[in-house]
């Protein structure tokens, strides 16, 4: 009888439940927690954990099992039958196993706990389980004492006795570890099995190591989680680590290129800057300058005059005229016009992206930043095109080139409209929370994006965060408000 059929005359478990978690958060410790907005997980949906070390996969998967205190927020539907897999539950019991060795005040010698006395079992679960130690490697292993065994046949036991448990749901945090190739291949082969019956939630240290019967997969990362479909994931990441790894060179515009600035003169030069409205002090007394290739981060609570500031900057504020300012070489209200000074600037914040409702391509988004317009207005030159491309590539985004912009995920988004404000090679690319709306796979992917172009040096990066999980490396400068 296949592994699966025999699966199936062992049990049946009917009438699963939704799991939802909302505003949820779970403390441990009292020093991390696992914040989760809103997850959902179907009756036989099959889940992986992923995260960088230190993220919280382990906290994340202990929650299923009762650990951590909740102390906000919703969490229903979880299975009253749970089984769990995982090096603390194996710390536990090597832990019980010695305290027990340590009591003993007999002079005998004791084996501990037999291996064969760690699996209990019901009579109608007997072929299964004899099944399972076959399968494990474990029928030599039975008579002997439980804390004598390696830590790949630890783990193989912890495996059994979950099986045995007849559990509606299986956590099993970085369950492969220590197994040998073989065991592991064996041990998907129960899990696929398994997974007809029961809900599987894994914890995977990396992505190639989730089975192919897994259907979800939960990013967590600094505690914050967010879900996806298997292959939203697989793709996201994919891309996080063609941006991380790409060797990345610039493409050239081949469009005229505005008059040279001279390198010698600051970007940017504010001198005692001020602004009030209707009596309402918003920026008083405030000196800046930025060079070239002097990258810097803005920071400032809500109200502080970021957004204000970036307006002055760019032209986009009336009281930029009645201010010392110097931009590009340009000193305000000299004559100059708004597209001398937009020249050279690249400019990107969430609310382009909720400006950019255009019906229009991925490609076609990247070659309007040729005209800085919302659309494309005017006819394409073939090298426009081909640098599109090239930014395409550059992004890991190719075959995405002719999807409409609101089909891509946010994180895709932002990327492009990024790229588009690069793709006409300008002095300072201003990034006004790019981060803002937008998941953990998302925010890397801009941030990996933002940091390879800071290490480029042909743009100077103003970078305007206040989350301290989003600071860039390459930004040494900081402008608090």
């Amino acid at each position: 009888m296949l592994l699966a059929e025999l699966l199936s005359s062992v049990f049946v478990i009917e009438g699963l439940s939704v799991m939802r978690f909302k505003n949820f958060t779970a403390t441990f410790n009292e020093t991390f927690c696992v914040r989760i907005a809103d997850w959902t997980i179907e009756p036989r949906q099959h889940w992986a954990i992923v995260g960088d070390n230190g993220s919280g996969k382990s906290a994340l998967a202990s929650i299923f099992t009762g650990e951590g205190e909740h102390y906000q927020g919703a969490f229903s539907g979880l299975p009253s039958r749970v089984a769990a897999v995982s090096l603390e539950l194996q710390r536990q019991l090597i832990e019980r196993e010695r305290y027990l060795d340590l009591t003993d005040i007999t002079n005998e010698v004791d084996e501990g706990t037999l291996v064969g006395d760690m699996m209990p079992c019901r009579e109608d679960q007997l072929r299964f389980k004899q099944e399972l130690i076959q399968r494990f490697n474990l029928h030599n292993l039975l008579d002997m004492g439980f804390r004598k065994l390696s830590t790949g046949q630890t783990r193989k036991l912890l495996v059994v006795q979950a099986l045995l448990a007849e559990a509606e749901l299986l956590v099993l945090d970085e369950v492969f570890d220590g197994l040998d190739v073989a065991t592991v291949a064996q041990l998907e082969d129960v899990l696929e099995a398994q997974s007809h019956q029961r809900s599987l939630i894994m914890v995977c240290n990396r992505m190639d190591e989730i089975p192919d019967f897994i259907t979800h997969v939960a990013i967590i990362s600094s505690g914050v989680v967010s879900t996806y479909s298997l292959l939203e994931a697989k793709d996201m990441l994919a891309q996080r680590r063609h941006l991380e790894q790409v060797e990345f060179v610039i493409p050239e515009s081949h469009r005229p290129s505005p008059p040279t600035l001279d390198q010698t003169r600051p970007l940017v030069r504010l001198n005692n800057i001020a602004v009030s409205y209707s009596g309402k002090v918003i920026l008083e007394g405030l000196d800046w300058v930025i060079e070239h290739g002097q990258h810097w981060q803005l920071c400032g609570p809500n109200g502080s005059g970021k957004t204000t500031l970036l307006n002055l900057i760019n032209g986009d504020h009336p009281q930029c005229y009645v201010n010392d300012i110097t931009v590009f070489g340009f000193k305000r209200g000299s004559g100059e016009s708004i597209w001398q000074i937009k020249q050279y600037i690249g400019y990107v914040s969430a609310s382009l992206q909720w400006e950019y409702r255009v019906s229009i391509s991925a490609i076609n988004v990247l070659i309007s930043g040729f005209y800085d317009t919302i659309g494309i207005y005017q006819k394409i030159a073939d090298s426009e095109k081909i640098c599109a491309q090239q930014w395409l590539a550059l992004l890991g985004m190719s075959e995405q080139a002719n999807t409409p912009l609101q089909s891509l995920s946010y994180g895709q988004q932002r990327l492009l409209l990024i790229a588009r404000a690069m793709i006409k090679h300008p002095a300072l690319l201003v990034l006004d929370e790019p981060c803002q709306g937008l998941d953990e796979i998302n925010r890397q992917l801009v941030l990996a994006l933002i940091s390879r172009i800071c290490h480029q040096q042909r743009t100077t990066v103003l970078y305007v965060n206040h989350h301290a999980a989003d600071k860039i490396d390459a930004i040494k400068n900081v402008k608090q408000l």
